[in-house]
């Protein structure tokens, strides 16, 4: 089974500028073609849409392949928020053994573990003895192609 460490840097939010950029009112088809709308209903600053708590928000960038299957890819920046409480089933950061990694986070009756969405990856079970420590929650991925 391969191990990994899946952030590869941490970037803090600077929110001083504001960019907003139109936003379309009629969504865009996946399937059939449909015909553009020729106007736009607001604008949409991605500040906004992402970051809803900034001085509780970072940015990490992600190192490996370990969350393929949650749509995560590698050089993926994640959108973090640390002002909230994780539960069972989120996507977290956390610090294990001095290293970050990201990670779904599981909380049963008995056991606590963060999962790989990789099955090439174990499952890492939480105890006090590695030390691991929940940094904050994934609210979003940006993904560029």
């Amino acid at each position: 089974m391969k191990t990994d460490t899946t952030i590869s840097g941490v970037f803090g939010v600077d929110q001083k500028t504001k960019t907003s950029l139109p936003l379309y009112v009629g969504g865009v088809s996946a399937g059939f073609p449909s015909p553009a709308e020729d106007y736009t209903d607001q604008k949409l600053d991605l500040n906004e849409l992402l970051i809803k708590n900034p001085a509780a928000t970072f940015f990490v960038r992600v190192d490996g392949d370990s969350m393929i299957r949650a749509g995560i890819q590698h050089n993926d920046i994640l959108v973090v928020d640390r002002s909230r409480q994780a539960v069972s089933g989120d996507i977290v950061i956390a610090v294990l053994d001095g290293e970050l990694t990201v990670k779904r986070l599981y909380l049963g009756k008995k056991h606590a573990r963060l999962i790989a969405e990789n099955p090439e990856y174990p499952s890492i079970e939480i105890s006090r003895d590695n030390g691991c420590e929940i940094w904050g929650v994934v609210t979003s991925v940006v993904h560029q192609f």
